[in-house]
């Protein structure tokens, strides 16, 4: 086993946080001797998949305590960080290296190329420009301390440091964490989606409603927003979030729950209210021709067929049954959920190590010092939409400041 020279920071990943902080501490101490070890063979890996390739890489909530609402876990922490360093701050440096973003309707932003290469192109050359040094298939199986430094154990090479981030991303079992010696909050996934095994509503795969409401039937978890059917059962913005906010819950339910569509995002009042009054006063009108609540045709036309309502009939000959049923369908729609479905290639763990056990000042370890954590390998997740990154930018940039401290060249 040979031993490799000192450097001053050792980065443990070559994802989007461990990138952010080698490269701001690079820039804040220019002396410093940095190494960024990757265990795969590709680096910011999660970068290139991003938003369908085009890197979603933050959202467009600049104020701290709005954007911490966000996150189903480390909402509390990060509300702190972000007093430090916000999605604003994450605009401002990347427009300082050319890289300009745009935002779009729903408050992703991306870099007007639309392409993540941008974004990977940014990082490579800034590291280059700071002398970092980066190693690719090198996974590291033991960290230990002697004196003032660190040994940082890979196959066959261990590698001297007198500082440590751990930026290497969530990790789906609770093993894989073993060699943080540090307190580990279970991992679960957080955003995927639904799979409804009856494929009642297969027929209708593509159909989105853009304002409905989604429900996990017998707890409190209820997010509004679009929702897609797809041909395995429910996905879109608002069933992504659930699934982010309820995770734990559904993780205990071994995924297998009801959900319940609200297809027309209003309240049960209305919608029978909206309903009766058709019969009352437009009762010559047909059932199934008309869609209300501009649902679309083919939607409408299935949930009629679902309360068993005659293609020809009108609403004056509706049954108060066939109305009750047909409500039920509107604002409560049953979906049976067995299982669940990674939400495109963006994998994400909540849990990981504990906020308990970091001091929020630095993302330094309270147990070892000169350890310092940043990114998914945290006990924190964020909604789909530029969410991630902004933690794995803010808790990488608030590391960095401490880790250019105190360190000669």
């Amino acid at each position: 086993m040979t031993s490799k020279p000192h450097y001053n920071l050792v980065v443990i990943g070559g994802g989007a946080a461990g990138f952010f902080g080698a490269i701001n501490a690079a820039q804040l101490n220019p002396g410093l001797r940095i190494l960024i070890l990757e265990k795969s063979t590709k680096l910011l890996s999660k970068v290139k998949v991003s938003g369908g390739g085009r890197c979603n890489v933050t959202h467009h909530c600049f104020e701290p305590a709005p954007l911490a609402k966000h996150y189903p876990r480390g909402q509390k922490e990060l509300k702190k960080l972000f007093y430090q360093f916000n999605a604003a701050d994450t605009v401002a440096w990347f427009e300082s290296r050319g890289v300009k973003l745009k935002t779009e309707a729903d408050g992703r932003m991306f870099p007007q190329s639309n392409n993540s290469q941008t974004i990977i192109d940014c990082f490579l050359s800034e590291a280059e420009k700071h002398h970092i040094q980066i190693k690719t298939g090198y996974e590291v199986l033991k960290l230990t301390r002697e004196q003032d430094h660190f040994h940082i154990h890979c196959k066959g090479e261990v590698f001297k440091a007198a500082k440590v981030l751990i930026a290497s991303g969530g990790y789906s079992k609770p093993e894989n964490y073993t060699w943080l010696n540090h307190t580990i909050v279970n991992p679960i996934p957080s955003l995927f989606t639904f799979n409804d095994p009856a494929r009642t509503f297969t027929p209708l795969m593509g159909i989105a409603v853009t304002d409905a409401e989604v429900k996990i039937a017998g707890t409190k978890f209820l997010q509004q927003g679009p929702v897609l059917i797809t041909h395995w059962g429910l996905s879109g913005p608002a069933v992504i979030k659930l699934s982010a906010w309820a995770a734990v819950e559904l993780h205990q339910l071994n995924y297998t729950f009801t959900a319940l569509v609200n297809w027309t995002g209003q309240s049960e009042t209305v919608v029978r209210e909206a309903l009766m009054l058709l019969k009352n006063q437009h009762s010559k009108k047909n059932i199934t021709g008309n869609p209300l609540f501009n649902l679309p045709k083919r939607l409408w036309e299935f949930l009629t067929q679902r309360a068993e309502i005659a293609s020809e009939k009108i609403w004056a000959n509706a049954a108060h049954k066939e109305i009750n049923k047909l409500i039920e369908l509107l604002y409560a729609c049953a979906f049976p959920i067995k299982g669940k479905t990674t939400f495109k290639e963006e994998f994400v763990t909540c849990g990981g190590v504990d906020w308990k056990e970091v001091d929020l000042t630095t993302m330094e370890s309270k147990h070892a010092p000169g350890l310092y954590f940043a990114g998914e390998v945290l006990n924190t997740d964020g909604e789909t939409g530029g969410f991630n990154f902004q933690a794995a930018w803010t808790t990488a940039w608030v590391a960095a400041q401490n880790l250019a401290r105190g360190e000669k060249q």
